[in-house]
């Protein structure tokens, strides 16, 4: 089976949103087929025995997510999120799809203090369930605003509620979204409120509003709870006397669109949604192990630079010193090939090291030059290189095993290869990176210091 590409299925199933619904009526049980693959991506990601136990444990609030997205899809399950400002009915409408009083509604300003959810209804197969989420514009709420994004984030669609003109809180809020690529309806609540002509025109703002973001067919007017209807009854006796009549909710439009959409797209949005998830989880985790790792090689190509900075300034020998350094370097290539799970074979890190140091030379040329006259003047100290040379050409040995860990590093990061900037290229960014005076009394300091003790 192919790889699936969820960002690709994303512009196509926009693409059957926009045809007549007769032209998608065959999409649906690709819905099976979608989720069978999402479910297994997920089980993927969740059992790779590849993922340290401390990615893990940072990631682990993202894990638990992932597993309750595969425990919804696996339950055949689809959510729809309420979103919208505080009052504009979005508890009141989500009671009224239920036809019973789930989430509170009150007079108070941002009566929904914490995402809730409830099942609704069954549709093709599909559980549907209805979060309410807090309003995004609550005094003092960003706490809640943030818990609505999220809801919104892990919804399979969205129903965006207001109840006029989009201010421009909502015009962005839309915008987020919109980038969160779920699909959406906008949704005029409180329609009663207007005449037949103040309707259309609202509903044409929000229409342009939300030209390019929101199809202008999901653009729809509604009534979660339309203010009692005044009717003056006249008794038997002539007396007239008013009364207040309870008018039944106005959502046979909305119900028919988010039906046709579950029926046909339903079972896709969910996978869909999920996978995006999953991406965006599998990018943090490849983040993490990739910090990870380079901490980790930070501190071998560390281990070994005082290793050889002292095999080095501690052999008398001439020449003999620097045939040591090059197998120190030759271990730290192999070690750091371990670190990154790209194994090396002795004769590929001298394959490697030649390279790296044949850019080195070309660059530093009088840096090795010091370097070759340090190990020459060990034979005319006859032999008291800790006083003459110790220092310096530790701190150059220091030097050098940076550069070649850090060429070694990105050689590997790029999978065993150089990648688009070539070899020289890299070894002459790092050496530009480094501050060579720094790192060089750095050195010369600690191995004179522990010399010293």
């Amino acid at each position: 089976m192919s790889a699936w590409d969820p960002a690709a299925w994303w512009q196509r199933l926009r693409a059957r949103f926009a045809r007549a619904p007769e032209e998608r009526r065959g999409d649906a049980p690709r819905g099976e087929q979608h989720s069978a693959q999402a479910g297994a991506s997920l089980r993927a990601l969740l059992d790779d025995p590849q993922i340290p136990l401390a990615v893990r444990s940072s990631l682990a609030a993202d894990f638990a997510r992932l597993e309750a997205m595969l425990g919804k899809l696996e339950r055949g399950e689809l959510h729809v999120a309420v979103f919208g400002r505080v009052s504009v009915g979005k508890s009141a409408l989500a009671n009224a799809l239920l036809g019973e009083d789930a989430f509170t509604v009150g007079v108070l300003h941002g009566t929904t203090r914490e995402a809730a959810q409830r099942r609704w209804r069954e549709v093709a197969g599909s559980g549907v369930h209805l979060i309410d989420t807090p309003g995004i514009d609550e005094l003092d709420g960003e706490a809640r605003e943030k818990l609505a994004f999220d809801v919104a984030g892990v919804s399979d669609l969205v129903i965006f509620v207001v109840d006029g003109d989009m201010t421009q809180r909502e015009r962005d809020a839309l915008h987020l979204l919109v980038r969160t690529q779920r699909p959406l309806l906008l949704a005029l609540n409180k329609a009663d409120r207007y005449s037949d002509d103040e309707c259309e025109r609202l509903l044409g703002r929000l229409r342009e509003h939300a030209a390019g973001l929101v199809r202008a067919d999901d653009v729809i007017a509604i009534s979660a709870q339309p203010a009692p209807l005044k009717r003056v009854r006249v008794d038997a006796d002539g007396g007239e006397r008013a009364e207040l009549v309870e008018r039944m909710p106005d959502l046979d439009v909305l119900r028919e669109r988010l039906t046709g959409v579950v029926e046909r797209e339903g079972k896709t949005l969910a996978a869909l949604n999920a996978s995006l998830f999953a991406g965006r989880l599998s990018d943090q985790v490849g983040a993490r192990i990739a910090e990870v790792r380079r901490e980790l090689a930070g501190k071998v190509i560390r281990h070994y630079c005082i290793a050889k900075s002292f095999a080095v300034a501690l052999n008398p020998v001439p020449v003999a010193d620097l045939l040591a350094a090059g197998a120190l370097d030759a271990a730290l290539v192999m070690h750091l090939g371990r670190v990154y799970g790209l194994p090396l074979t002795r004769s590929e890190a001298g394959a490697l090291i030649a390279v790296i140091s044949a850019q080195l030379v070309a660059l530093m040329g009088a840096i090795w030059g010091v370097h070759l006259a340090a190990s020459v003047l060990k034979g005319v100290s006859a032999g008291l290189s800790t006083v003459v040379t110790a220092g310096a050409q530790g701190a150059l040995a220091w030097y050098a095993t940076e550069l070649v860990g850090r060429a070694a590093e990105n050689y590997l990061i790029a999978g065993k290869s150089w990648g688009e900037k070539g070899a020289k290229r890299v070894v002459a960014d790092i050496v530009a990176s480094l501050d060579r005076d720094s790192i060089l009394r750095e050195a010369r300091a600690e191995i004179l210091q522990r010399l010293r003790t």
